[in-house]
């Protein structure tokens, strides 16, 4: 009965959804007027894009990953190739309505993140800059969000560039969470393989759930000290949203065995991006 907004799922919308909602909040709080109308479409379809081909060439890999997201890519390679060609058709043509400055952004991080999966894919299994992989992914989807809005204006406040690093920190705690729990699941299963290289398996469970409880409490410290640092009510509203995102996935983090059941800690845990829609 799920099989379609599963596949929705699995195509990485929550995703994509969560990269518009959080730049629509980034345009706020950057009083950005008016930014371009075609800049949230070229970022979803940018965000598509590379999830979707770090996946793909993923399950090309004799070791690759055996989550039922990654069953579902292998599955649907041929068909998924087509369509990220087409979205890169569309996104092409954008190209040419964008602001110069979005465009020459676009250009640099594009060749990073082409660089990054091209790399990711040669390395060997168990090479020490896979380890790099979450802090990597955090970074290039906090700056695609961010980024393309800072480029249309001459400035950025400090407010700014606290929620900014928030956020990516919120990124990187989601993505360590997902690979602790997908761990859990697949040891559930009887599907886990030590051979698996992330951070999760390299530092542990133990380290791992401290790092996680440091960022939470980070993130939602600079969260409550930006309401009194600033009077602007968008950004103690956005600050307070960003440490309510944090302290979610916290909580997927504290009640893993709740979470594992259905996947729901890959609902919540992708629809915390969602979040920014509560103050727009």
């Amino acid at each position: 009965m799920l099989t379609p907004i599963r596949n929705v799922y699995y195509l990485s919308f929550p995703v994509v959804m969560g990269a518009v909602l959080s730049n629509r909040m980034a345009t706020r709080l950057s009083d950005v007027a008016p930014v371009h109308w075609a800049t949230p479409i070229m970022l979803a379809l940018v965000v598509f894009i590379i999830y979707t081909v770090d996946r793909l060439l993923d399950v090309q890999r004799p070791d690759r990953p055996p989550t039922a997201r990654h069953r579902f890519h292998h599955q649907h390679a041929s068909l998924l190739w087509l369509v990220v060609a087409g979205a890169a058709v569309v996104a092409l043509g954008l190209t040419f309505f964008l602001p110069t400055a979005v465009v020459k952004f676009g250009l640099v991080l594009g060749g990073l993140c082409a660089a990054y999966v091209g790399a990711v894919f040669r390395l060997p299994a168990r090479h020490p800059a896979l380890l790099l992989k979450e802090p990597m992914v955090a970074l290039l989807y906090a700056a695609g969000i961010w980024g393309s809005i800072w480029v249309q204006r001459p400035t950025v406040s400090g407010v700014e560039l606290t929620e900014a690093l928030m956020f990516t920190g919120i990124a990187f705690q989601n993505l360590i969470l997902f690979d602790l729990m997908e761990k859990r699941e697949l040891l559930v299963e009887g599907q886990y393989k030590p051979a698996v290289f992330s951070l999760a398996t390299e530092w542990g469970d133990y380290r791992c759930d401290l790092l996680l409880r440091w960022l939470t409490f980070g993130i939602f410290s600079c969260g409550l000290a930006l309401c009194f640092v600033t009077a602007d009510r968008f950004a103690q509203r956005s600050a307070l949203m960003l440490g309510l995102m944090s302290l979610t996935l916290y909580g997927i983090q504290r009640y893993p065995a709740y979470f594992l059941r259905n996947e729901r800690y890959r609902w919540l845990g992708d629809g915390v991006f969602w979040f920014p829609a509560l103050v727009l």
